[in-house]
């Protein structure tokens, strides 16, 4: 008897792949859940360390884990010296999700061994990984504009000490706020196509650093972490509010996607973008507004006008990708700055798995030949 499957489900879609109790999704009614707390909620009230620690453990931090938490984080983020020349030494047209990716498998090399099953170690490595994140990702930032590296400022949370690290200016308070709830945002969201990648690389009793790196390029891909990317895109090809109309019904007219508009998983309103729409509107009314925004106010209006009662409303990448533009960060390091939030999801789940760990192995259905003789 044959011992293929007998249906081939194409991309695993739905397929479940492992058990979690970290993050929960209902795409029907607009749910995403971290640890049972609605997203809604989490950023309105929490930061992304707390969130980081609720990730990892389950259960909110007290004040003093807390304030553990962010003292030990300031104090893992000083960059190993030949961790910052291997990064220097990456050509200047390197795209930063690469130079993220070797600095993540990298850090393993300055860093001591981590034990697969140690608890101790695993938290050691989680430390350290979502504390130097945003520092590879600054480091290179700097090395392409060819500017010398800063110290990282131990007084800063995570969001703030990341602006500083890029721009070497202070945040104000609501560019701070408004990248901390961006980062709280985009921390987990159940077994996507990175989280998976992760898993598998971790099923093989692979290092956490490993496995973060092998996250790092499946979220690089256009059809996962690039989105707000494509949405600035977009945006710019649009020009000025007198084209949105006539660019909106050409994609309407001619079936053609629009970047920012729509989920895999939702099929009413993105919940996270709730929030980053309501900052959004803070951040460019304290700090002067852009065509471009207007542009994707305008945009979202005739989107929603049109496609509202089908389901389609903008998603997180949409408001994401206008926010990261008006604090002054590249257009190609917002999947960077998408893997700075994620790692703290991706670290979670690699400790959840450690608890029973199973190498993933799945089947495949065989389309080829078969029994044939080799030619004499």
């Amino acid at each position: 008897m044959s011992s293929q499957p007998k249906e081939l489900v194409p991309g695993l879609a739905g397929v479940p792949a492992a058990e979690s109790a970290i993050s929960y999704i209902d795409g029907q009614a607009g749910i995403l859940e971290y640890r049972g707390y609605r997203i809604e909620e989490v950023a309105e009230n929490s930061n992304f360390e707390e969130v980081a620690w609720l990730l990892m453990h389950g259960e909110l931090p007290t004040a003093e884990e807390l304030a553990s938490f962010r003292e030990r984080l300031a104090g893992a983020r000083e960059c190993p010296a030949g961790l910052r020349a291997a990064l220097r030494a990456l050509p200047t047209s390197a795209h930063p999700m690469h130079a993220l990716q070797m600095g993540i498998a990298a850090l393993a090399s300055f860093e001591e061994p981590v034990t697969f099953g140690s608890a101790e170690d695993f938290e050691r490595a989680w430390i350290r990984t979502v504390a130097m994140t945003p520092v590879i990702v600054a480091e290179f930032e700097r090395h392409r504009r060819g500017l010398e590296p800063l110290d990282s400022d131990p007084s800063l949370n995570t969001a703030a000490n990341f602006l500083w690290l890029l721009n070497g200016e202070k945040p104000a308070a609501i560019a701070e706020k408004t990248l901390d709830v961006a980062l709280i945002l985009h921390a987990d969201h159940t077994m996507n196509a990175s989280t998976f990648a992760a898993r598998v690389v971790y099923g093989t009793n692979a290092g956490p650093y490993d496995s973060i790196s092998a996250a790092v390029g499946a979220l690089h891909g256009p059809l996962h972490g690039g989105a707000n990317e494509r949405v600035l895109a977009a945006l710019e090809s649009i020009g000025d509010l007198s084209n949105v109309r006539p660019w909106a019904e050409d994609k309407f007219e001619n079936k053609g996607k629009i970047m920012g508009f729509g989920h895999r998983v939702y099929s009413v309103k993105d919940p996270r973008s709730y929030a980053l729409q309501a900052l959004s509107k803070e951040l460019f009314a304290e700090l002067g507004t852009t065509p471009l925004y207007e542009v994707a106010l305008a945009l979202e209006d005739i989107v929603t006008e049109r496609l509202g009662d089908k389901g389609i409303y903008p998603n997180v990448d949409f408001f994401s990708g206008i926010v990261y533009r008006k604090l002054g960060i590249p257009t190609d390091q917002f999947t960077p700055i998408f893997a700075i939030a994620r790692v703290s999801g991706w670290l979670a789940h690699l400790r959840e798995q450690m608890n029973d760990n199973k190498l993933f192995r799945p089947g495949q259905i065989y389309v080829g030949h078969r029994e044939r003789s080799w030619p004499k």
